[in-house]
């Protein structure tokens, strides 16, 4: 998706060789334009399933998958990481390792928001290593759910998660696909 490639080739910044930051309009100030744009790629990219959910994490992939939602006019639902004493007792459960914070989350979902009839749409910011999106497709696969597949917004091509997630059987759609980020430089996969 050129629109959102030349956006970080704008506005994002290289930090080493593996961090990329786009803060300032995908995962902490929300520019809902690119988002539009981003959700119609998604609904094509997936033309033809019978989505009846979206399944994201909190908290970068929720704005995303909101938006990509009315385009399919199904619900959002997100796992949580954090156990608080709104969430119901009876959740389906997966450990999600974070490269990123270097640390475990183990992230729920209501058992109530999936069901053995869904087909579940995978949304997320990044996909690096994949462990995110293993996370979420344990779940869908805890409820009997099936994964339609995952759509990424930004794929570091030059981390392992692509194969580790399509090892699993999941079809991976991203929208901008980095191949290096070396030196700096941005390369983008075509």
């Amino acid at each position: 998706m050129e629109l959102l490639k030349n956006r970080i080739l704008t506005d994002g910044k290289v930090i080493g060789n593996s961090v990329l930051k786009v803060d300032n309009f995908l995962n902490h100030q929300l520019d809902i334009k690119l988002f539009n744009e981003m959700g119609k790629e998604f609904r094509r990219l997936f033309e033809g399933e019978a989505i009846t959910k979206i399944l994201t994490v909190e908290a970068s992939g929720i704005a995303i998958a909101s938006i990509a939602a009315q385009y399919f006019d199904v619900p959002v639902v997100f796992a949580k990481k954090y156990l608080g004493n709104n969430m119901d007792s009876e959740t389906y459960e997966a450990e999600v390792f974070s490269f990123t914070k270097n640390q475990s989350f183990r992230i729920r979902v209501s058992k109530k928001y999936i069901s053995h009839d869904d087909r579940v749409l995978i949304i997320d910011d990044f996909l690096a290593n994949g462990r995110a999106i293993l996370g979420m497709s344990q779940i869908v696969r805890q409820a009997g759910a099936r994964v339609v597949g995952a759509g990424i917004a930004i794929e570091k091509a030059f981390q392992n998660g692509r194969a580790v997630v399509e090892q699993e059987g999941i079809r991976v759609k991203s929208l901008a696909i980095i191949e290096s980020m070396e030196g700096g430089k941005l390369v983008f996969k075509d």
